[in-house]
């Protein structure tokens, strides 16, 4: 390689930030399909999003080249908002088991308000389980309130993360299939998470 065509490859020249117009169509965009989503179910289609986001159907396309693309980018929005509520909210509680149960309510109260997000997310990819950093994070937050629970006595010695993950995959059976009262399952799942006495 010669030290010109180094110097003029476009390949090597440094990355652009996206125009700041171009990061709030996709901001409005997201937003829109998230209501969409959770208005419409699988029966959401692109038009409608761009529609209800004030933009033209080949805005959406640019930022999200397929609907299966935008769905995954409204699930993420979703998850990274769980989990930062369990930073902000669940991990500075004063008892950690008050926090782990503060925590996977919300996790209750995102999956029931938000069913029809939840409906495409499966119809699009066969499970609503979050996967990748997402899945990483939102079990790092319970891991964390699992151990100071423990040290603290609050939540039983031998509860594991696994343990978490299979009550948060309960909750969303019971509220997918609405088949009861998704609270009364996480009151009685949290106390089994609680340390005896």
């Amino acid at each position: 390689m010669t030290a010109s065509s180094s110097a003029s490859s476009p390949s090597s020249a440094p990355q652009r930030r996206p125009r700041a117009d171009a990061e709030r169509n996709r901001t409005r965009v997201l937003n829109a399909a998230r209501e969409v989503f959770r208005a419409r179910g699988d029966e959401a289609q692109m038009p409608e999003v761009a529609r209800a986001a004030g933009v033209g159907v080949g805005t959406v396309y640019r930022h999200f080249p397929s609907r299966a693309a935008l769905i995954a980018a409204v699930g993420e929005q979703r998850q990274a908002e769980i989990v930062e509520f369990g930073r902000t909210a669940c991990l500075p509680c004063a008892e950690a088991a008050e926090g782990l149960a503060a925590y996977i309510q919300h996790i209750g109260e995102a999956l029931s308000a938000e069913r029809g997000l939840s409906a495409s997310i499966e119809a699009a990819f066969g499970s609503t389980e979050p996967t990748g950093e997402g899945r990483a994070r939102a079990e790092g937050v319970a891991a964390q309130l699992l151990a100071r629970g423990q040290e603290e006595g609050t939540v039983r010695a031998d509860a594991e993360v696994a343990d978490v993950v299979m009550i948060v995959c309960g909750l969303a059976a019971v509220i997918r299939n609405d088949a009861g009262d998704w609270r009364r399952y996480v009151r009685n799942a949290c106390a089994g998470l609680r340390a005896p006495g």
